[in-house]
């Protein structure tokens, strides 16, 4: 299927695929059917790639999340490019099988594969690490008709090299979310975290005005909402992202009239300083993701999380969210140093601070890193990690009995999204909460659709109702401004509710 171009350069159809998730914590698939999306966000990766590829290309996208795919997209394609993160891992072997099976080539990267090379023998090319390193060797060697099995580099690429995401092969109307990217690596070096594996300790940016540019293309392929910057901790290099690209960034989106909402993970040092934070909400960003991981500062020690030594972390997640920053956090339970109250600690700290979203999982030891390498030489490795932080497994042998661990796991996620606690912690934010008094409440026709779908379901047909009348009622008289974020946080808990019952 390979033609030639004018010049008589030789062209691909590239079909690029991005495996289906199942429904996780972050999947967000049982609220997405309140607002007729999807899939929570883009493989903004896979948009990257396909910007690195020759203009000539013709390149074609299937997100399973959003649709099918089908045997004659197989047919279409002269190569797949496959990504995929260990989450995906059983859809990611089931699209290769397929490709193998139709006779089409496979090109794989991602996180998953970058650190588990090993595990994927069938895939024909690996191209492993940062894309605009590896990519263009493989392009190169593809072009000459010797293309190898696996491509590698242990240099972090200058990021003000990557190309603006090709936007224009998405199916915009099905996201919740878009998503970019300022900078990659983390200066911290938690013991169970791959980030600094893929992406190293110092961090690394894009330019201020590179950044802006991409904003600009999404702002003209005509998306208004939510934008979620994926970095590793977005203020992994503080200085320049407070003094270079904030002000510019307050800048073009007051003059916009604030077209995004931002997220972003960012670590507790934030907290530190207020110039900061206030200057982040001036900008538009409304929500943080924070690893807190424990209140037990012996696991916290032990896991060389020391940006969260010796701090009240309630106190301070309180604070970020009278500034205007709505705080979702990741906990984990299963350290070494957890004491056997470790599961009532969790419960206590996550009510109090009022953090709705609360991620909590069970410790997992991901390929290559520091924990890794650790529980190997202690002989306590049982195999890969599955990717699903709320699966409830663990793939090495705790010092805790495995039986307690899972019961008190299963505790804390039987108690926090209970409707009653549930309920009675987005409660807690509305009071703290406030959000910054330029941001204008933009109510459109899906916020509306959401809300009736709500009463239906939350008020009328799901048991346990009283719950989301009381809030609705509170928020609405007490909080008007703030009515809208409770609602969504009520549909949040559907979802959340659906995932605790699958443990």
């Amino acid at each position: 299927m390979e033609d030639l171009n004018k010049t008589g350069e030789k062209t691909m159809r590239i079909l690029m695929i991005n495996p289906e998730t199942p429904c996780t914590f972050w999947s967000f698939r049982n609220a997405l059917r309140f607002i007729s999306k999807k899939s929570s966000e883009p493989p903004l990766g896979l948009l990257t790639v396909a910007a690195l590829l020759p203009k000539e290309w013709e390149v074609r996208l299937v997100d399973m999340n959003v649709r099918p795919l089908k045997t004659k997209h197989l047919e279409w394609a002269d190569l797949v490019f496959l990504t995929g993160m260990n989450v995906q891992r059983k859809s990611f072997h089931e699209v290769a099988l397929r490709c193998r099976l139709s006779g089409v080539k496979v090109a794989a990267g991602g996180p998953m594969v970058t650190t588990e090379p090993e595990y994927f023998p069938d895939i024909d090319h690996l191209i492993l690490n940062e894309a605009e390193i590896t990519l263009p060797r493989f392009l190169r060697d593809l072009a000459a008709g010797r293309a190898k099995r696996i491509y590698s580099s242990g240099i972090f690429p200058d990021l003000q090299k990557t190309p603006v995401p090709r936007w224009n092969l998405l199916e915009k109307k099905k996201y919740a979310s878009m998503s970019i990217q300022y900078s990659r690596g983390c200066p911290f070096d938690c013991e169970f975290c791959n980030i600094t594996l893929l992406n190293g300790h110092k961090p690394r940016t894009k330019g201020t005005e590179q950044f802006l540019a991409e904003l600009e293309s999404l702002y003209r392929f005509g998306w208004r909402g939510p934008v979620f910057i994926v970095d590793d901790n977005l203020i992994g290099n503080k200085k320049k992202f407070k003094t270079e690209l904030l002000p510019a960034l307050i800048g073009w989106s007051e003059a916009r009239k604030f077209p995004f909402r931002y997220t972003a993970e960012v670590s507790m040092n934030l907290a530190d300083d207020d110039v900061l934070v206030g200057m982040m909400v001036e900008a538009g960003f409304e929500h943080v993701f924070i690893g807190i991981e424990t209140p037990n500062d012996e696991s916290l020690a032990e896991c060389g999380k020391s940006q969260n030594l010796n701090r009240d972390m309630v106190v301070l997640v309180r604070e970020l969210q009278r500034k205007g920053l709505r705080v979702s956090g990741g906990f984990i339970v299963g350290f070494d140093h957890d004491p056997p109250a470790i599961f009532e600690k969790q419960i206590r700290f996550i009510q109090k601070s009022g953090i709705v979203t609360a991620m909590v999982g069970i410790l997992n030891a991901p390929s290559g890193t520091k924990l890794f390498r650790r529980l190997k030489n202690e002989d306590r490795l049982l195999g890969v990690m599955s990717g699903d932080n709320m699966d409830g497994s663990t793939n090495f042998i705790p010092k805790m009995s495995s039986k307690r661990l899972s019961e008190g796991y299963r505790k804390i996620m039987r108690t926090i999204y209970s409707q009653k606690a549930y309920y009675e912690r987005v409660k807690t934010f509305v009071r703290e909460f406030r959000p910054f008094p330029g941001m204008k409440v933009r109510v459109t026709f899906s916020d509306i659709h959401a809300l009736l779908k709500s009463i239906w379901i939350l008020g009328i047909l799901e048991r346990g109702k009283r719950y989301y009348w009381k809030l609705f009622f509170f928020s609405l008289f007490h909080h008007p401004r703030k009515f809208a974020l409770a609602i969504t946080m009520s549909i949040y808990g559907f979802h959340f509710r659906r995932i605790t019952e699958e443990l």
